[in-house]
């Protein structure tokens, strides 16, 4: 297939050229050897045949296209292999292969100055669809220190690589020659070094960020899980940050997310929890967004989906809601034939409150039937996703456009992309926004860039639809837990934000929400389901109230007749108090009154302590004497009460209204302002002797004492003090 007019012959001899070469070779470098160990993977054994053929259709598709002038390499248009053998479905298979195209992507401009370095073109007439398996094994090939691959007995040759790997054997000196000149032209340890300085970051991210995991609660309790690991050596922590033991901590946004150091990955999926779905691996700003979901929600509400991505994120809504009435629908599945895959695979999950339609999100109708009880709409849309650390695995559980590793290999997304991404999540924002029965949006990305961001739902607030019927959108804080002071200053704006670090990936998340309809009551079971989404009702089950309400309405039913008793056995005492000292005044005094109406102002209900009501409608009491009742209107002494204060269901029992008229009391002050702050807390019942026409009131006004004594200025603490027998 291949014809050279130069081609040099390969012999023994070479191989002490060689040895000069290796240790300047790639894989002698830190960063490519983390990448190794991150898979599990020896260094040395190289890949199957498939691999390198899967590798390079991934390659064709998102190399880096330069201008007719610069171009060295010519690649083809159409796949390698339209076929590809059943283990390429394997998820260990898929990842081995995108971790590969990846490589050889960032390191594109340099593996191909080496294959014009060495001759090998132009000077080996290759076809063009051949010149991405060429990239693909050539940087494997360097990895490997330019030794041997190992091929097993079983494994199923192609002939297109074998016939690439031994157009690489036979240049391999050249080869190994052209990159030590190449990294002593660029003066750097590892041709890793000349890589753009976003690009290590994110390789150094990728390398120490942990694994998160959520429990799907619709078959197992956290507690159990817990209990589970716990069983097989794992220990609790608080932080896995650089620990290398077999340990795990619980998410401090997400109370059913669980944190693993990275290393354990192929251990953790040889257990049962992972094997039976109990925990499923997925990135945390996926939890962070249905957990957002979950905090607006009502018993009864529905929520709609839109580019979820990943299956996970669905069946992680599902679990969250497993004791709601709530249904979940999911948009864009075009295919009919998935349907099914899908139904089994949510049964698999023990999800059964989800709905598949087959419409884009665009194409359905704001008014559709299906959709009005939709109170929440959880919008995920495509984004540069910049804020991931570790591009292959972010691809691969989300279901993510192969076009990301192009932008991660360059350190950054065009203007002309960001610009597309941008108008299309302002579409879907808008167009969600128009659904008159939803009452909130959750909108989530994990871009780094503003305007994919605070751009478009700033954009989209401004710009709303006012006709349409419904309150506006506003932008709300976030409902998560700020659980640091870096979050909280990136939360000022009301958007939660979290950066790339070493322990998570990036993420944006905005809610927005409107007032609910005045029209539209909502009943106790929604404010209690929304309070126990938030941790607010921890230790009490909302489905065990009925026995308790009929026990308190009974206990109300008997709280009425209990009052009346009280009410007539303290108006006794009263009665007969008031009677005894009506005498013992008429025999030292004459006190003349005017008769007057009461206003209801001076009367006072009684109760039992536990019930503080306003006054109602007096009703005549037989046991007040007469002379009491015709009394002058004044303003009365508040005597101090020592209510204790109940529960707000304990004031709607209907009492009956008492009414209590207390003695007169005068005293010779000169305004009820002086007297007030020199009043003692208790009850003093003074007699003195005045002018016939004078009107006894609670405060009198001046007034002329007895004769030959002077009014007094203060009332001393030592007077008479009358028993009070009511009390």
């Amino acid at each position: 297939m291949f014809s050279s007019t130069s081609e040099p012959p390969f012999s023994d001899e070479s191989k002490t050229d060689i040895s000069q070469f290796a240790s300047l070779a790639l894989s002698g470098d830190d960063a490519s050897s983390r990448g190794k160990n991150s898979t599990g993977l020896p260094e040395t054994t190289g890949h199957p045949d498939s691999v390198y053929v899967m590798a390079a259709n991934i390659f064709q598709g998102i190399h880096i296209e330069k201008s007719p002038e610069k171009i060295l390499i010519k690649y083809g248009h159409e796949p390698l292999l339209r076929s590809l053998p059943p283990e390429s479905k394997d998820e260990s298979f898929q990842r081995l292969s995108y971790e590969l195209a990846f490589s050889a992507l960032k390191y594109q401009d340099i593996l191909e100055t080496i294959l014009i370095d060495s001759c090998i073109f132009p000077s080996t007439t290759i076809p063009d669809h051949l010149s991405s398996l060429i990239i693909v094994m050539l940087y494997d090939f360097q990895d490997r220190k330019f030794q041997a691959r190992f091929l097993s007995d079983n494994e199923e040759s192609i002939a297109e690589v074998q016939e690439v790997e031994n157009l690489l054997n036979s240049f391999k000196t050249k080869l190994a020659a052209a990159l030590a000149r190449y990294r002593i032209k660029h003066d750097a340890l590892s041709i890793y070094h000349i890589l753009p300085e976003s690009v290590k970051k994110q390789e150094l991210r990728a390398s120490t960020l942990p694994l998160y995991a959520w429990i799907n609660t619709c078959k197992i309790s956290p507690e159990e899980v817990c209990h589970s690991l716990k069983g097989k050596g794992y220990n609790k922590v608080k932080s896995i940050l650089h620990i290398d033991d077999k340990v795990f901590a619980v998410d401090q946004h997400c109370y059913d997310v669980l944190i693993f150091p990275s290393h354990l990955k192929s251990d953790l999926l040889n257990t049962d929890l992972f094997k039976d779905y109990k925990l499923i691996f997925q990135d945390k700003s996926r939890s962070l967004a249905v957990h957002s979901v979950k905090a607006l929600l009502n018993m009864d509400d529905d929520i709609l989906m839109v580019n979820t991505g990943s299956w996970y994120t669905v069946a992680h809504m599902s679990a969250l809601t497993n004791n709601n009435s709530s249904k979940i629908f999911v948009c864009g599945v075009q295919s009919q034939a998935k349907h099914p895959d899908l139904k089994n695979l949510f049964t698999t999950f023990g999800c059964k409150n989800i709905e598949i339609l087959h419409q884009t999100f665009l194409n359905i109708e704001s008014k559709d039937n299906r959709l009005q009880k939709v109170k929440v709409i959880l919008l995920l849309p495509r984004c540069s996703g910049l804020g991931i650390s570790n591009p292959v695995e972010f691809i691969l559980n989300e279901h993510e456009d192969t076009g990301l590793l192009k932008d991660f290999s360059q350190g950054g997304t065009s203007e002309d992309k960001l610009h597309v991404l941008a108008q299309q999540q302002y579409e879907q924002l808008t167009h969600a926004m128009k659904f008159t029965k939803a009452q909130a949006v959750v909108y989530c990305t994990c871009s780094v860039y503003p305007e994919e961001n605070e751009g478009v739902v700033k954009k989209a607030l401004e710009f709303q639809d006012r006709g349409i019927k419904g309150q506006l959108y506003r932008l709300s804080p976030p409902v998560l837990p700020l659980c640091s002071l870096q979050e909280i200053h990136l939360s000022t704006d009301k958007f939660f934000r979290i950066e790339p670090s070493e322990i998570t990936n990036g993420c944006f998340l905005s809610v927005l929400t409107r007032e609910r309809d005045p029209s539209e009551t909502v009943s106790v079971k929604d404010v209690l389901a929304r309070a126990a989404a938030k941790g607010l009702l921890d230790g009490i089950e909302l489905g065990k109230s009925s026995k308790q309400e009929k026990k308190k309405k009974k206990s109300k039913a008997s709280l009425p007749k209990a009052s009346t008793i009280d009410g007539n056995s303290i108006q006794m005492k009263i009665a007969e108090f008031l009677n005894r000292e009506t005498n013992a005044n008429a025999n030292r005094s004459e006190i003349t009154t005017t008769k007057t109406s009461l206003p209801q102002k001076n009367t006072t209900q009684v109760s039992p302590p536990s019930q503080v009501r306003k006054p109602s409608k007096p009703a005549t009491n037989p046991l007040v004497p007469a002379f009491m009742k015709n009394t002058a209107p004044s303003r009365p002494y508040e005597r101090p009460t020592h209510f204790v204060r109940h529960r707000p269901e304990d004031r709607m029992v209907a009492l009956k209204p008492v009414e209590i008229v207390l003695p007169p009391v005068m005293l010779p002050f000169s305004s009820p302002q002086v007297i007030r702050p020199q009043i003692p807390t208790q009850h003093f019942y003074c007699h003195w002797v005045g002018p016939k026409t004078v009107v006894p009131s609670y405060f009198s006004t001046p007034s002329i004492s007895r004769k030959g004594e002077k009014p007094k200025e203060n009332l001393p603490s030592s007077l008479l003090r009358y028993h009070r027998p009511w009390l």
